[in-house]
């Protein structure tokens, strides 16, 4: 081979290392003769897709993404009636997703008699009152959103004296205790002998005897079933607050976390109007009855309920409670009290293993409810038990809330394959933790309480989500606190348990292209990359050049579904 061949050959090979080593988004620009309807330029694009690569500009066609690249490389794609936005410095973000959400329910709520958000007796007491007065024609007063903080202070008297002539029944922030008036006792026939439930818990006075008025997971249940059912028309007002209020905050995709028929009739009926502004996973609720005949029906919804943008693919167990009501179950008693407590799990493993193995068996994803550390290792117990009886496949089960962990249990989560499901709002020393938590669990079991580091550090899958209307369904909140370990007001300083403190790249991938594998939709949304859907979100400010503390106070300014704007902040006056 001559001198000048062998350059040829070497030029050759050199320029086909460099096209082969160029990212993605640079093939695939070359724009065909009709023009983007949306074009996004001089921005922070933070695109989350493997390589974690930021971009200036992004082309939008027919609701997909077509372009990701630099300010200059999209002029092409612009035509007289493409709409040009320069974003002058703003973040461009994949529409985040919410892996854990109450869309219905806690939209419900909001119609109802809504407490979340007040800490003080007396603002919900006034709240109670101005909500009844001002429905006089309803027959029960029903509502929540208030906080175990205040669990020793409430009584059905002081609802009594407010509310004398109707049932009142307001479940707690949580949704695992209600409080009750001595109506709503009465309808549902509790008095001082009335037997404890299964898996429930009714609150007695130590010196009367008679019950308080709070009710403890499933026992709320004894006067929730008294209550005339909502009408489909009030799902689908629910469902449309929810949407409303995700959308707001850039939320584009959600899992929501357990749904009954009447909900899937609700989305159904916003999708079939061209009302559905998320894309949804929506999680069948197992009723704990101990019966794997539920499985039928679960079966039959997946069928009937197939949207273009939502799904039941998923079925949702509630394996345990809470730690503050002493209903999770754990591996060691609760501190204090006259008799050693462990709480319990609603689904025993005699039950829950062949209940896992079966729903795995027929291709649905399996979303369980796990607090405590021993629910948390009945639920693997059961996914290994799956696992081993039926062999591996892309199940994507996960475990939502996973709050307080034995270690030897961190690892089994990338063994198993099982997302971690984690509601980083709740990571720091609040009330709830430094009031109910530690004094009834001890500090030493406290260290592995949300470690969001030590699961992401053993390879697990991490996603992140609000169980909105349980808290805030904000992500930078939630991703501020993740970071920080700390309260959004409390500003720099140390945080609760720091080496479980996470990243920003690490929640943001929670909150976008995680979360978008969770509910198996990674190749379609999730990061910014040619051929995917724009669903994208636009912040005020780039996320990576502020303070930890500051995140909460970026603003969502649009958010985009397929392209299409499903919110504009009114000060988005660079969008006009």
């Amino acid at each position: 081979m001559t001198l000048s061949s062998r350059v040829h050959v070497w030029f050759r090979a050199a320029v086909l290392c460099w096209f082969t080593t160029l990212p993605v988004s640079i093939f695939a620009q070359a724009p065909e003769s009709r023009p983007a309807e949306t074009v996004f330029l001089n921005g922070a694009v933070y695109t989350v897709d493997a390589s974690r690569s930021w971009a200036e500009a992004v082309v939008i066609r027919d609701g997909k993404i077509v372009y990701v690249g630099t300010t200059r490389g999209a002029s092409p794609w612009i035509g007289p009636q493409t709409k040009t936005i320069d974003l002058q410095g703003k973040m461009l973000l994949p529409g985040f997703h919410d892996a854990h959400v109450h869309l219905v329910g806690g939209g419900i709520e909001l119609g109802e008699c809504d407490l979340n958000g007040l800490t003080k007796l007396e603002d919900i007491l006034a709240a109670v009152r101005k909500y009844a007065a001002e429905h006089p024609h309803k027959k029960w007063i029903r509502g929540g959103g208030w906080p175990l903080t205040l669990q020793k202070q409430i009584h059905k008297s002081q609802l009594d004296q407010i509310v004398p002539d109707r049932p009142v029944h307001l479940d707690a922030a949580d949704g695992h205790s209600s409080w009750d008036n001595s109506l709503a006792l009465a309808a549902a026939k509790i008095t001082r002998e009335t037997p404890q439930p299964a898996r429930g818990r009714i609150e007695h006075d130590p010196q009367t005897g008679e019950p308080t008025g709070v009710l403890r997971e499933a026992a709320a249940f004894l006067v929730a079933d008294e209550i005339p059912p909502h009408s489909p028309e009030e799902y689908q007002e629910g469902l449309r607050r929810g949407l409303k209020l995700a959308n707001r905050l850039g939320i584009t995709s959600v899992c929501e976390a357990r749904v009954t028929d009447r909900h899937l009739e609700a989305f159904a009926a916003l999708e079939k109007r061209g009302e559905l502004t998320v894309r949804a996973v929506c999680a069948m609720g197992y009723t704990d009855s101990g019966e794997l005949s539920e499985i039928a029906k679960f079966v039959d919804w997946r069928k009937k309920y197939q949207g273009r943008r939502f799904r039941a693919t998923a079925v949702k167990i509630f394996e345990d409670g809470v730690i503050e009501s002493k209903t999770a179950a754990l591996l060691e008693p609760y501190l204090g009290g006259d008799k050693p407590e462990m709480g319990w799990l609603n689904v025993e493993p005699d039950v829950l293993n062949p209940l896992v193995a079966q729903l795995d068996k027929l291709g649905f994803q399996v979303k369980v409810h796990a607090i405590g550390d021993r629910g948390i290792r009945a639920t693997l117990d059961a996914f290994e038990f799956a696992r081993n009886r039926n062999g591996t496949r892309d199940s994507r089960h996960h475990i939502a809330h996973i709050q307080m962990f034995h270690p030897a249990d961190i690892p089994r989560f990338r063994q198993l394959g099982v997302v971690a499901n984690f509601q980083p709002l709740w990571a720091y020393a609040d009330p709830y933790i430094m009031d109910l938590t530690i004094p009834i669990i001890g500090v030493e079991r406290a260290r592995f309480m949300y470690p969001i580091r030590s699961l992401a550090k053993s390879g697990a899958v991490v996603v992140c989500g609000s169980d909105w209307s349980v808290s805030s369904m904000n992500p930078l909140e939630a991703i501020q606190i993740g970071i920080t370990r700390r309260g959004l007001k409390d500003g720099p300083g140390p945080g609760w348990l720091p080496d479980e403190m996470a990243d920003l790249p690490l929640l943001l991938a929670g909150y976008t292209i995680n979360a978008a594998y969770v509910n198996f939709q990674e190749s379609e949304t999730g990061s910014i990359e040619p051929g995917k859907a724009a669903d994208l979100v636009v912040l005020d400010r780039n996320l990576f050049e502020i303070p930890a503390h500051e995140i909460h106070r970026a603003q969502v300014l649009l958010t985009l579904l397929d392209g299409q704007e499903v919110y504009r902040a009114e000060k988005a006056d660079f969008l006009r």
